[in-house]
């Protein structure tokens, strides 16, 4: 079952080594994604699963041990997921390699000490259909008796004229009702989350988001919303479970 859950965002700027110059500017941001991940170990699971948006060549599971880099950020800075691996395992090689954002949840594992539990990875697709990322969910928490998710995902991309996606109307609105679900723990509401304008809006937590909704059915956690900006026009949800 389903004990507890924290939801970050996943820019590689959340590195400082990566935003350099600028890496003060997400310190709140770091400081939340701290906080949330203390809700996880305070759970003290059995398992913890880092789910995050993947491209299709990083979806499905990465086991503990595997290796990810910033090198393609221009930065000479290598993260494992969890613990070492056994020699010559998957894990090892160049085949195994962190998506992103798992790669990102590795630093922040790493950052925190994480010793809590044994840790796995899911890279999801971001057009998972939600019926798909709602089952993946409920797979997920029957792993073990006490299950903890840590749900890599940015809102959307097109805040401001300067965003990624430039400024779309809609963005503001649909980052509101995602923050508004993460922040209340309510799974109805985030199974709800359209995935065609999330896909318009650049939104890349949509499918970690619904596994999450999922995984929690029937667990009766109560959500906190720890913070929720757009500092560069993308936004950034950090909420703790339990």
């Amino acid at each position: 079952m389903l004990v507890a859950a924290a939801v970050c965002p996943c820019p590689p700027l959340l590195v400082p080594d990566v935003a350099a110059g600028a890496a003060p500017e997400l310190d709140a941001a770091r400081a939340a994604c701290t906080d949330a991940l203390g809700v996880l170990a305070a759970s003290r699971p059995d398992l913890l699963v880092v789910v995050g948006p993947a491209d299709r060549s990083a979806r499905g599971p990465h086991p503990e041990g595997t290796r990810g880099s910033f090198t393609g950020f221009g930065v000479d800075l290598a993260v494992r997921l969890g613990r070492e691996s056994a020699a010559g395992t998957a894990a090892d090689t160049a085949d195994g390699q962190l998506p992103a954002s798992l790669a990102v949840a590795a630093w922040l594992l790493e950052r925190t000490g994480w010793s809590d539990a044994p840790v796995e990875g899911l890279g999801v697709g971001e057009t998972l259909e939600a019926e798909r990322c709602v089952g993946t969910g409920a797979e997920l928490g029957a792993r073990a008796g006490r299950v903890a998710l840590l749900v890599m995902g940015d809102a959307s991309a097109c805040r401001t004229v300067k965003a990624p996606g430039y400024l779309d109307e809609r963005a503001a609105g649909f980052d509101a009702e995602a923050a508004r679900a993460l922040g209340a723990a309510d799974v109805d509401a985030l199974k709800a989350l359209d995935a065609g304008l999330a896909e318009e809006l650049k939104v890349a937590g949509r499918a970690p988001w619904q596994v999450l909704a999922g995984a929690a059915e029937g667990a009766g956690l109560a959500g906190a919303l720890l913070y929720d900006d757009a500092p560069y026009g993308v936004g950034y949800i950090v909420a703790a479970w339990s």
